[in-house]
């Protein structure tokens, strides 16, 4: 009776997983690409206080617009509604990836905390174990690998020379135009 609930968490949280892995990933190269280096020393370095405000802050920015995301489906606009719901879901896990993990040993700090997250992480890791004994949870993360297999080889049959990136002349230009704006920046 409680089976197709299971597969339902099953894929919530891989799709959860997912974006949370996507967001941090997404964050980082952002960072590093775009000259954001010295602002995100600046979040590892933040206190105790001011991380939690910062860890805080992409939520609070995000309801109202999640707020006004619902008020256009409610006028009719589903599509719109729908699809800044999902890119404000997006935006938010990316960004609260990256916070959490630059502010994470400063937010230790708070003795509650750390208690809170330590109840958090063993909640969730018994919850994600008893989970991933499942039979549903091995079935979607078999059709989860199956899907990422079958999209990497669509992609490496579509596009053959961007796996070959040290013959592609483009990737070449690129990645010469990164190392000297990276080294005028680094120029004094």
């Amino acid at each position: 009776m409680l089976a197709p609930l299971v597969y339902l968490a099953a894929v919530i949280l891989l799709i959860e997983e997912w974006l949370w892995d996507l967001g941090a990933r997404l964050m980082a190269a952002i960072t590093r690409v775009v000259p954001l280096p010295r602002l995100a020393r600046w979040i590892a370095g933040l206190g105790p206080v001011a991380a939690l405000c910062l860890f805080v802050l992409p939520g609070l920015l995000l309801f109202p617009v999640k707020i006004l995301a619902l008020l256009a489906i409610a006028k009719g606009h589903a599509f719109t509604g729908v699809c800044t719901i999902l890119l404000a879901k997006v935006a938010g896990a990316a960004a609260v990836a990256r916070i959490y993990a630059l502010t994470l040993p400063s937010l230790l700090c708070l003795r509650w905390f750390a208690w809170c997250h330590a109840r958090f992480m063993a909640l969730k890791d018994d919850w994600t174990g008893r989970l991933r004994a499942t039979r549903a949870w091995r079935e979607v993360s078999a059709l989860a690998g199956a899907v990422r297999a079958w999209r990497k080889a669509l992609w490496a049959r579509l596009h053959p020379v961007r796996h070959a990136r040290n013959g592609n002349r483009l990737w070449r230009l690129l990645r010469r135009y990164i190392t000297q704006w990276r080294a005028r920046r680094r120029a004094p």
